[in-house]
């Protein structure tokens, strides 16, 4: 059960905090740098998880580590970003190649 604490304990809260839970899933990887969480949520909970700033994000991670501290495992945690993110490669050319229209 202590080797999967931080895979339940991530899916337990990500879950309290979007309005897809089914569509929550963590898949975890152990290497010599320790624990990696993969994040996977319905694209429309991606602002829940990662909150204002990134600050949920950041306080997910902290929660982590701590878990982490508490089986002696380095615990990282690294959030999916869906298929058709809300900024594309085309998107951001776009927004370089305006800026050059630009006379200053």
């Amino acid at each position: 059960m202590s080797e999967l604490a931080d895979q339940n304990f991530l899916e337990y809260v990500v879950k309290a905090l979007v309005d897809n839970p089914n569509d929550v899933k963590v898949d975890r990887k152990v290497d010599e740098m320790g624990v990696l969480l993969t994040l996977h949520v319905n694209p429309e909970n991606m602002g829940q998880v990662i909150g204002r700033s990134g600050n949920t994000a950041k306080a997910l991670r902290t929660l982590l580590r701590v878990v982490g501290m508490k089986h002696n495992a380095r615990v990282t945690l690294k959030i999916e970003e869906p298929e058709g993110g809300r900024r594309t490669p085309a998107a951001e050319k776009k927004d370089i190649d305006d800026l050059g229209d630009l006379k200053l």
